[in-house]
């Protein structure tokens, strides 16, 4: 384990009892740790999505039982299980079975479907993993556990030497999104794809591809339809959506360097680790920091000759409901900088602090203050 690894297992460890929240950026290990907490009896891991339910047995170094779709776990010392399967078979489960449930993606955690699975269960320890703890739809995580007990942002991650740094980029690529509901805590998706979804705004995404993408590449979009738009505007460019089967075999040809772009919807926001990513680029504008920091997490691990992560953001007319940018992940605010210097906003990750002083080192800002 690393040194803030084995900090964090043994502030767990010495917790008797309670709920307890762990705050890690993506890339800094959070199913290594969750792995190596003292076993004091079973324990019972839940996630809401496929990969993340399959991720952490190859951490444990006991049987492990998977609780999703056909397999059935029986008895084993650790199961992994999908909300969405355990939440059916809870009958099948005393109240006691468990010692300590984790959750994986804690974020989701306020959902009424986790809170029928904590109600029915009566663990010694609950304890939830997460990277981003501010939910979209600004509903609180603590009616679920009592406190932060470890936390480690980006920001500590980059500047530790365990996360990559990131290279920003603005590109105006003329979205619109003045007209576009709110729901939810986002844009609402069904109107965002109508702004977005277009044949000039998808031709100048692939044009920004071709232009500034570096190495192996992770496009994100609004709707299927939208990714299978950009898709064939990019030469050997492949779609991963939750209609695309066999997605593992998708995967494994994108880290075998034989895809060199994948265009997704919604599938790697969370729990999918492809170190190799060295440009993402954001064709799916948000206002959702929670879900903006899950997207650019993807290329946040390190590789062999990687120097740095590239993070191209799609931008246009935001109107009032501004969209993330690279600087919200250093917990700055775009709108402080006049629209008309915010083209400026562009460089290094470790440097958008100096960048966004400089850029609000004008007389529209001076004037304001007074």
């Amino acid at each position: 384990l690393r040194d803030y690894q084995k900090e964090c297992v043994d502030l767990i460890d010495r917790q008797n009892s309670g709920s307890v929240l762990v705050c890690m950026a993506t890339g800094l290990g959070k199913t290594v740790v969750f792995s190596r907490i003292r076993r004091k009896g079973r324990v019972l891991i839940i996630s809401h999505r496929e990969e993340l339910v399959r991720q952490p047995i190859k951490y444990y170094d006991c049987p492990c039982g998977i609780e999703q779709g056909k397999e059935t776990s029986d008895g084993e010392e650790v199961v992994s299980a999908s909300v969405q399967s355990l939440i059916r078979r809870l009958d099948k489960f005393s109240p006691d079975d468990f010692d300590m449930i984790i959750t994986d993606e804690a974020h989701h955690a306020a959902a009424p479907s986790y809170k029928k699975i904590y109600s029915y269960f009566h663990p010694r320890l609950k304890i939830g993993f997460t990277a981003t703890p501010n939910r979209g739809d600004k509903v609180r995580l603590d009616d679920v556990f009592d406190k932060i007990l470890f936390q480690r942002d980006l920001r500590w991650g980059i500047k530790n030497g365990w996360l990559t740094d990131i290279k920003c980029l603005r590109v105006d690529i003329g979205y619109d999104v003045r007209d576009v509901r709110e729901r939810l805590g986002d844009f609402h998706v069904g109107e965002l794809d109508k702004a977005v979804n277009t044949e000039l705004s998808n031709d100048r995404v692939a044009e920004v591809y071709k232009r500034y993408a570096k190495g192996q590449t992770l496009i994100f979009a609004t709707s299927v339809a939208h990714a299978e738009n950009i898709a064939s505007k990019i030469d050997g460019a492949v779609v991963v959506s939750q209609k695309t089967e066999g997605r593992k075999s998708i995967i494994d040809a994108f880290t075998a360097r034989k895809i060199k772009c994948i265009v997704n919807c919604m599938i790697f926001t969370e729990g999918t680790d492809l170190p190799l990513i060295e440009t993402i680029i954001i064709a799916r504008p948000t206002h959702n920091q929670s879900l903006y920091a899950q997207m650019v997490g993807r290329g946040l691990r390190q590789a062999p000759g990687k120097q740095y992560l590239t993070l191209i953001d799609c931008v246009g007319i935001c109107g009032k409901l501004d969209i993330c940018t690279a600087p919200d992940l250093m917990g700055l605010n775009p709108k402080a900088v006049p629209e008309r210097k915010r083209k400026d906003l562009q460089g290094m990750l470790t440097d958008m602090r100096e960048i966004c002083e400089k850029a609000t080192d004008c007389p529209e800002v001076w004037i304001a203050n007074v």
